[in-house]
């Protein structure tokens, strides 16, 4: 008996029994350690993201002919790789426990990873490949298991989705406490190399989540902002919220950065630089802000070749740390953005620096040891890129690449602050070179952010400065 999900435009029906998948060969059965990073309370959550991919036939040419995987399905294809591919990433066939110690391990038992298969009575073009859907469809498109007994939870979830014209959906569900998104591409990537019959990854995966452990501390621990100085909105709290993705073409991230570089007289912004300070001031203005506390911009900085060694290529751990910025609401809200801009870039060059690294660390190992719980409160804006993951050209499973990429953002961390810059949706090439902005805020608060944005695709660029 199939479960059907409803939607006014169509219906997904999932198997009711969801097939374990296990490695194909004989892996380890052990227990592994994470790591400090690893161990965050805010990254014991299941993430989720979709790979979308049209059928062989489905390009507007007819070119698409000479595919090997033309006449297969795409459900046991990827069900073999998947299974293949396990072999060499065999602690994600396994489950994550907390043990007495409030420590986090994996348990490789080799039991696999859930597997469910689905139909969508609709064709891909009908819903525009998914692009700009709302949350509540794309959950059609991904699975979520329950903890088992123990608080025991499948670090690895997937679901592959059918549609009538033959193009399908990857729905990919992986605990953040395993992998951060370098590490959940290697595993996708690798799964696609076996998909294309390769023997085995081109880059071996390596744990070694020792490398990024600290020992206990006894040090001080003060949080970048006391409680009562931040920042608050009169939309928050609540549970009304509104997630969002907003295009940036190419030609407004070029007229911004020439704004801001004739402001300051700075000819290397980056995009993340100029286009992070815009939506940290319009998430600002938006939430409206009270304009003497404070706000933190927070831009998650991947420090694998940070180290002194190197983390090893196929590390596939959570390796990043924050590069903190704080300013008082006012000075974000009048001052020119150009500063705003200068200030992101020389705490991103701050966050370079080993003791940045390590002081980030230990503050995560504190803030364990204490149980510290840090409400979301919309005064943070923390910022990660995507778009350098090489999730598009680098998945193809016999169907070309993937021709849009969404993350499905519930249980993100303190969504509300939460902020993700994707490549542009690939079929679009008006957009070609731009980015896509995902944010989520209040439902109240949504109108006047998408003023802020919209004025991007504005001519008329001065105000923006």
């Amino acid at each position: 008996m199939a479960i059907t999900h409803p939607n006014p435009s169509f219906l997904v029906e999932r198997k009711e029994e969801t097939e374990l998948v296990k490695p194909s060969e004989p892996t380890p059965l052990h227990q592994l350690s994470l790591s400090t990073i690893d161990n965050d309370p805010s990254l014991n959550i299941l993430c989720q993201s979709i790979y979308v991919y049209r059928a062989n036939d489905d390009t507007g040419n007819g070119n698409n002919h000479d595919y090997r995987n033309f006449n297969s399905d795409p459900i046991s294809v990827v069900k073999e790789a998947l299974s293949k591919v396990l072999v060499y990433y065999y602690p994600l066939a396994g489950k994550i426990k907390r043990h007495s110690d409030g420590k986090l391990r994996v348990d490789c038992t080799a039991e696999g990873v859930p597997f469910s298969v689905a139909t969508a009575s609709c064709k891909l073009s009908s819903l525009q490949y998914l692009n700009g859907v709302d949350v509540k469809t794309l959950k059609h498109f991904v699975y979520d298991m329950a903890a088992d007994g123990d608080n025991e939870v499948h670090p690895l979830v997937m679901q592959v989705t059918q549609f009538s014209c033959g193009g399908f959906t990857i729905g990919l569900g992986i605990y953040h406490s395993v992998c951060d998104g370098s590490g959940a591409a290697q595993f996708f990537r690798a799964m696609a190399e076996i998909a294309s019959g390769k023997s085995k990854p081109s880059v071996k995966p390596v744990w070694e989540r020792e490398r990024l452990v600290v020992s206990p501390t006894q040090e001080p621990f003060q949080l970048p902002m006391s409680k009562d100085s931040l920042a608050t909105s009169p939309y928050l709290p609540t549970t009304d919220f509104s997630h969002e993705c907003f295009d940036v073409s190419s030609e407004s991230i070029r007229r911004l950065k020439m704004g801001l570089m004739k402001e300051s007289g700075i000819e290397n912004f980056t995009t993340v630089e100029a286009i992070g300070a815009y939506v940290w001031r319009s998430r600002l203005r938006a939430l409206e802000m009270n304009l003497d506390g404070e706000t933190s911009f927070c831009l998650a900085v991947g420090i694998r070749r940070l180290l002194d060694p190197p983390l090893p290529e196929g590390y596939y751990g959570n390796a990043f740390v924050g590069s903190n910025l704080v300013l008082k609401g006012r000075d974000l809200n009048e001052g020119p953005l150009s500063r705003v801009v200068r200030l992101i870039k020389e705490s991103k060059k701050n966050a370079y620096k080993i003791d940045h690294i390590w002081s980030w660390i230990a503050f995560l190992d504190r803030a364990n040891q204490l149980n510290m719980e840090i409400e979301a409160s919309g005064s943070s804006m923390i910022l990660t890129d995507w778009r350098q993951l090489g999730l598009f050209e680098d998945v193809d499973f016999g169907w070309k690449g993937v021709v849009n990429m969404i993350p499905v953002p519930v249980n993100f961390f303190g969504h509300v602050e939460l902020c993700i810059f994707l490549p542009p949706f690939s079929l679009d090439l008006s957009m070609k070179g731009g980015l896509r902005v995902l944010v989520c805020l209040p439902r109240a608060a949504m109108a006047k952010f998408k003023e802020e944005m919209n004025a991007l695709q504005l001519e008329e660029h001065k105000a923006l400065i």
